[in-house]
């Protein structure tokens, strides 16, 4: 894998250097590798990387190795690849990897692995999992593609095999999300008043519909009081070695402004009072535009898992279907078509670039309202 790599001169200068599979030398047989340095930024590096990359693939001299482990095909289809997603999808994509595929592929070589054994490998993980097999497959079927584009196959097997489907379970289906009734029962087991942080952060997410990670990223300066608006330009997310950071929104229909109902403007009001004087408490000066919404004891960045304990520690104990903290997003949508909002208005409100979700939501409510027209109907003709 080309990794671009910091080091220290002896004068305590940062540079950069990088090294990079070469092929095959025709002579010798073995591979060869390249390395380049002292390069003063990353994206200097990272310039002559990729010039050197097209210069390689153009080469004609160069001897393609036949006998090339997929975990090789892995790397170097990595590299390419990390230039083109943002780096907590670069982070989760390596973690499937290394946690899924690569345990079935990884020490094969790619041109020796048969179309049986892709098959047995998605079998295995279809019979492991819900949905994820697909994705486990998707990105198995994309390192085949890079290897057969440049050269190292004849074919892409991964192509051929069958996709296995789920076949719908009896019963009712468990959504993820509550109706009116749970929503109100899960608040009656906040207290607001000693609970301030808790009760806001669940009362923004179930009457925003925003995400965990737009939750948590949330700065004052995002709300706008004097309109009741709050307004979505950023998401808290997990960088590489776990480290977190903040990123643009998931997409460009995730920026966006959401009109804040009166009782929630009230709470965030309070809470932010309640905030400047913990805080100052503690000795951190709160009053500042980018003052984080929910941070941590030290004024830092919650934990992604912190909202999601939270909730465990409230409904562990109740007698209430338990739904995940996305959840909250999918009770507001919920709450909205209930409430007679169009799709259109629901797909900007919650920012889907994507109207599936939209969609497998609205079809769940619509077939709870035509229950209840049966109800009406029945009682209306009384026989």
């Amino acid at each position: 894998m080309a990794q671009i790599k910091k080091y220290t001169l002896e004068n305590g200068d940062s540079r950069y250097q990088f090294q990079i599979y070469a092929g095959i030398d025709p002579q010798t047989g073995k591979k060869k590798k390249t390395r380049r340095r002292g390069f003063k930024t990353r994206k200097e590096a990272n310039l002559a990387l990729s010039r050197l990359t097209l210069e390689l693939e153009n080469q004609s001299d160069l001897t393609i190795d036949k006998n090339i482990l997929f975990i090789d095909i892995y790397h170097e289809w990595y590299s390419q690849y990390q230039n083109t997603v943002r780096e907590s999808t670069l982070v989760r994509t390596d973690g499937l990897f290394q946690n899924h595929i690569l345990p079935e592929f990884g020490n094969k070589r790619i041109n020796t692995i048969p179309i049986n054994q892709v098959q047995k490998a998605v079998n295995k993980w279809f019979g492991q999992v819900l949905r994820n097999y697909r994705r486990w497959y998707h990105y198995t079927s994309q390192v085949f593609e890079f290897a057969l584009k440049r050269g190292y196959i004849e074919r892409n097997v991964a192509r051929l095999i069958t996709m296995p489907k789920r076949a719908e379970k009896p019963g009712e289906e468990h959504y993820n999300f509550w109706t009116k009734e749970e929503l109100r029962l899960f608040f009656s087991k906040i207290n607001a008043t000693k609970d301030l942080e808790k009760y806001t952060l669940f009362r923004t997410l179930a009457l925003t519909g925003i995400r965990r990670g737009e939750c948590l990223a949330l700065t004052w300066n995002d709300i706008n009081f004097e309109n009741s608006t709050l307004e979505i330009n950023k998401t808290l997310t997990q960088g590489l070695k776990g480290r977190q950071i903040i990123q643009a929104p998931k997409t460009k229909a995730s920026r966006r402004t959401i009109d804040l109902d009166p009782e929630t403007v009230v709470f965030l009001k309070k809470y932010r009072i309640y905030q400047q004087k913990d805080f100052l408490l503690r000795g951190f000066n709160t009053v500042k535009k980018d003052q984080l919404v929910f941070p941590n004891t030290l004024n830092g960045y919650k934990p992604l898992n912190t909202p999601s304990k939270w909730l465990h520690s409230i409904i562990d104990d109740m007698d209430i279907k338990p739904i995940t903290i996305h959840g909250f997003r999918h009770t507001h949508c919920s709450a909205l078509f209930s409430a007679g909002a169009s799709i259109k208005e629901v797909q900007q409100r919650l920012g889907h670039t994507d109207i599936k979700t939209t969609m497998d939501i609205y079809t769940h409510v619509t077939h709870e309202q035509n229950k209840e027209a049966v109800k009406k109907l029945i009682n209306y003709l009384d026989f």
